[in-house]
């Protein structure tokens, strides 16, 4: 019996450790960290460094066009299946939202997915975690 408990707790352990976004990841180029973080049922995240500080130049509000990248919030992400959120995602390159699913491929590995709202045109990259 003690050792079907080990058995068992050893395999659940990596299921639990995937179903886990929140950390810091780094996007696919290199030139920006995501925080991710829990807000509500949600998740949510915000660039928490980039090779290129800078302005929101590319906002099409032209309100927002001074705010700074660097703690920009981009993710707004709802679960919607095991080790998948979906929702949109904010690309402070052209100042567009994009309809975006987030899943975890590993405990250090996040792929996102994002694509022009109402289309099939769509791009993916995978995020490694921050450690």
């Amino acid at each position: 019996m003690k050792r079907f408990w080990i058995c068992a707790s050893i395999l659940s352990a990596p299921t639990a450790a995937l179903a886990d976004p929140i950390g810091k990841w780094r996007v696919a180029d290199g030139t920006a960290h995501i925080q991710i973080s829990r807000c509500g049922k949600a998740i949510c995240g915000k660039i928490a460094w980039t090779s290129e500080p800078g302005v929101d130049e590319n906002n099409p509000d032209p309100r927002q066009r001074n705010r700074s990248i660097v703690g920009l919030p981009i993710l707004n992400l709802e679960p919607s299946g095991a080790n998948l959120w979906t929702g949109t995602i904010y690309n402070a390159k052209d100042g567009q939202n994009y309809a975006a699913s987030l899943a975890m491929r590993s405990d250090s590995v996040l792929r996102l997915e994002g694509c022009v709202t109402g289309t099939q045109v769509c791009g993916e990259e995978d995020w490694t975690r921050v450690r």
